[in-house]
């Protein structure tokens, strides 16, 4: 009996889990087919409910750092169009602020970012392709378990 509880929790939050990846997965989609410029992107609907799922998005879109799919949201600041990754990354900056140097291994010194744009985390994209996404994504997973970021404060 014990036994098919555990079960039937671990299937029941398996789904959840699974269900709420989609649905991020769906919106990003459609994020990157409506923006046209990156410094809109948190003005847009389908990204309010992104953000408005708080720090229990932050995982499951840290798993679409790595997803290289074209989008129609352009970036001033980059001079391209971004991908789906790096939507999911401006995303994950917005609900929670990264530590920017520790993630990326750059330090800003001089404190430059895109100008007008308050994707701060824009800046460092370029960054993060030098770093490998690899790299990215893994100290930003750690960053996320850390005890540091409990106690960080911007």
């Amino acid at each position: 009996m014990k036994h098919s509880i555990i079960m039937l929790l671990l299937l029941f939050n398996l789904t959840l889990s699974f269900s709420q990846t989609s649905k991020i997965d769906s919106l990003l989609t459609i994020i990157g087919s409506e923006v046209q410029n990156s410094k809109e992107l948190v003005n847009n609907k389908n990204s309010k409910l992104i953000l408005n799922q708080n720090k229990r998005s932050l995982n499951i879109l840290a798993s679409f750092f790595l997803d290289s799919s074209k989008s129609n949201v352009y970036s001033e600041c980059q001079n391209r169009f971004l991908n789906k990754g790096e939507l999911a990354i401006i995303l994950a900056d917005r609900i929670e602020m990264l530590p920017y140097a520790l993630i990326t291994g750059v330090q800003n010194c001089l404190l430059t970012f895109c100008k007008d744009n308050k994707n701060l985390v824009e800046y460092y994209l370029s960054w993060n392709e030098i770093n490998t996404k690899v790299n990215f994504q893994n100290r930003y997973l750690e960053w996320l378990k850390s005890k540091g970021r409990k106690k960080w404060r911007i």
